[in-house]
């Protein structure tokens, strides 16, 4: 285990992220450009996914129009789960503890845990979510997903056990969230369908001879 100071981080995970900084800061410009710019840009992509998986449920059944309606929700709170478990973790970032160079802007500033990382936890739970609502846009998604939580090391920002946990943590979310929450949706949706068909009584009475 190596000592950060606050928790013991695994001595495979430091080592693996050595490894992977040094290749990145030896990689090419572009290549670190490309990651760089990645690291942030995947997710919107992702989100842009969910979105069009949402929207292609919208015409379809009850439970598709459900589906379509509660699509964010789990990611949200896979995100506010993620970071109520920093709190508790309280872990230090790998570039301000082990001191390697990082291709990032700048290392986050104390405070800002690692564990576990909230750009892995928001792509597993997008990417999940998606596949649940569309398996053809779930299937670009989930790479995708793969693609920001590996950058996470690559950038130097996280532990790769930081990333592999956030990408459960977000796909657990989503599949255990997204259909309780559709189900109780589609009960709403079959209430109110209800309300709106039922006849609306005759108060005047029947007209009088």
């Amino acid at each position: 285990m190596v000592d950060t100071g606050n928790v013991d981080v695994p001595e495979i995970s430091a080592e693996w992220y050595r490894d992977v900084v040094d290749v990145a800061a030896d990689s090419p410009q572009p290549v670190q450009w490309f990651v760089g710019h990645a690291t942030e840009g995947v997710i919107l992509l992702l989100g842009a996914l969910l979105l069009m998986a949402a929207l292609s449920r919208l015409s379809g059944c009850p439970r598709d129009r459900a589906l379509a309606l509660v699509a964010p929700v789990p990611t949200l709170l896979a995100y506010v789960g993620s970071e109520w478990i920093k709190t508790v973790v309280d872990e230090d970032r790998p570039c301000r503890t082990i001191g390697s160079a990082i291709i990032a802007g700048a290392c986050p500033p104390p405070g800002d845990w690692s564990f576990p990382s909230n750009h892995a936890t928001l792509a597993g739970a997008l990417a999940v979510t998606t596949l649940l609502l569309s398996t053809r846009f779930g299937l670009v998604a989930l790479p995708l997903a793969a693609l920001a939580a590996f950058s996470r090391v690559f950038v130097g920002v996280h532990y790769p056990h930081d990333v592999a946990a956030g990408v459960l943590f977000g796909a657990l979310v989503a599949v255990l969230a997204t259909p309780l929450l559709a189900r109780l949706a589609a009960e709403a949706l079959h209430r109110r369908a209800n309300r709106t068909r039922r006849p609306v009584p005759d108060l005047a009475g029947p007209p009088r001879s």
